[in-house]
């Protein structure tokens, strides 16, 4: 058994990054009790549930099945065994907003076919940019996003030196990669959408990142029934058949260390004296708000210098009769996205020509909306930070309304009988999300790697750190990751 068997652990913060990291820290005999600030478990991945509509909350698109299949498999479990997968065909519609329309489908040959129409030459450079995508993929996760490098001595080794072409595609741009491949401006915008995922934009994102295309065309676009909160209680009843212990509406107002231990205190005065604790909330409010000033590794000016991944102005409705033809994913595109680009990351400002994204789960899966109802959300990226008060959001929602009316023909303002918005300050308010940030820490040049902060506090023994702000970053399969990481590390510090 490790050494820590028999520790008590506290993880404050039920995303998935805590969720993971009180799987790994339970099977390694440790007394695991995870505190959560809302009223439910997942995070950013909630579910609202009103007259008889069921949305996710936040993340929507599960990606990267391996890392699900892989996260299972080490408790000698699959993901069958908590949810079923539907994989989606079309992966998903794009709207462009010249009137132009496309299916990405799972087909590859389809795929080829349909760039090469777009400009000649494209498909073959649609299967070398595959061949590269897969490569750079498989490197990627197995020497950089599998192994937990977030130290400048991890980077150090024959492994790292053996990988060096994928290193330095660190160096460049996504905007200037895809760009060797692809002239025609529909083809890279379709190459570089997810990195929206990443929160970050074609010009800031490193290259590395082109290994999402490997995602997106070959390993394919799921949905597990009853949506991502269907992973969220497959994780929680895991962690319960290993002894994790759960309590939500447990806000944590302080984090301190004491000669005989941490002291962990909720809001409604509760206090818990644990060996060891996982930081999974934001990481930025964690260190301001939770952590003493001599108990800090950042200042306020380090936080302040941070690139923060976009907000998201998100409208959940309930819509009567069906929403023909939009898909369960759907993209709506300007031909143009730079100007929206420039609204998150140079000019902060509401966009004034969004591009952004329809989730309609009601297409896949007919228990998330009443009979002869869809159930739908959009989400317009924006920056974080930004004021998102009454005002600004019905200006923006009658905008958003009308946009979806005029480029994919669904004109839903008459036929809505539920609706809730969440924007920036909900994300600060719900989340306690830095700036309102809606992903975390931006997957920049500056900020990838073991360039984002440290899973180990370099300032307490003992206190360690999970989820979008740590390596290896944003998205579901990446906090998994992240979980195990912080889990590992906790662990490995104590034999």
């Amino acid at each position: 058994m490790s050494d820590v068997s028999g520790d008590d652990v506290v993880v404050v913060g039920g995303g998935f990054g805590g969720l993971s990291a009180a799987c790994f820290l339970a099977d390694a005999g440790v007394n695991v009790r995870l505190l959560e600030k809302n009223e439910q478990l997942g995070g950013r991945a909630s579910r609202l549930e009103e007259d008889g509509f069921k949305f996710d909350m936040g993340p929507s698109w599960y990606l990267m099945p391996d890392v699900f299949e892989r996260f299972f498999a080490y408790f000698g479990k699959e993901p069958g065994d908590y949810y079923d997968l539907t994989r989606l065909d079309p992966h998903y519609r794009i709207f462009f907003k010249d009137g132009d329309r496309l299916d990405v489908t799972g087909n590859n040959d389809e795929m080829r076919q349909k760039f090469e129409e777009y400009e000649p030459g494209a498909a073959e450079a649609f299967d070398e940019y595959l061949a590269t995508s897969e490569r750079h993929y498989e490197t990627a996760m197995n020497k950089f996003v599998y192994e937990d490098r977030s130290t400048l001595r991890d980077w150090v080794d024959l492994d790292v030196m053996t990988a060096a072409p994928i290193g330095l595609q660190l160096i460049g741009s996504m905007q200037g990669h895809v760009e060797d491949y692809f002239e025609h401006p529909k083809l890279q915008q379709i190459m570089q959408y997810t990195l929206v995922f990443l929160g970050g934009s074609p010009k800031n994102t490193p290259a590395l990142y082109n290994m999402m295309s490997h995602v997106d065309f070959n390993l394919g676009v799921y949905y597990p029934d009853g949506g991502i909160g269907a992973v969220v209680d497959g994780l929680v009843e895991l962690g319960e058949s290993l002894g994790v212990t759960y309590e939500t509406d447990s806000e944590v107002r302080e984090i301190s260390r004491r000669r005989e231990g941490f002291l962990v205190e909720t809001v409604h005065g509760e206090t818990h004296h644990p060996d060891e604790v996982v930081v999974n909330a934001d990481y930025a409010h964690a260190e301001r708000e939770l952590l003493p000033d001599h108990e800090r590794q950042y200042d306020d000016d380090y936080w302040d210098d941070r690139t923060y991944a976009p907000s998201a102005f998100l409208m959940y409705m309930g819509v009567e009769g069906d929403v023909d033809p939009l898909e369960h994913h759907t993209l709506v595109l300007p031909t143009d996205w730079d100007p929206h680009f420039q609204n998150i990351f140079d000019d902060p400002d509401w966009p004034d020509e969004p591009a952004y994204y329809l989730c309609v789960p009601s297409e896949t899966d007919p228990t998330v909306a009443p009979e002869g109802h869809s159930n739908l959300f959009v989400l317009v990226p924006i920056a974080p930070g930004l004021h998102d008060g009454e005002a600004i959001r019905e200006e923006y929602r009658e905008k958003i309304l009308a946009d979806i009316a005029q480029n994919t023909g669904v004109d839903l303002r008459d036929r809505i009988v539920y609706e809730k918005q969440f924007a920036v300050s909900d994300f600060g308010e719900r989340y306690n999300a830095t700036e309102g940030t809606a992903l975390g820490l931006a997957h920049t040049l500056r900020q990838t790697a073991l360039l984002r902060p440290n899973n180990r506090s370099s300032a307490v023994d003992g206190l360690y750190f999970t989820g979008s702000f740590t390596t290896p970053g944003i998205g579901v399969p990446m906090c998994l990751i992240s979980g195990e990481h912080t889990a590992q590390r906790l662990i490995s510090d104590n034999e």
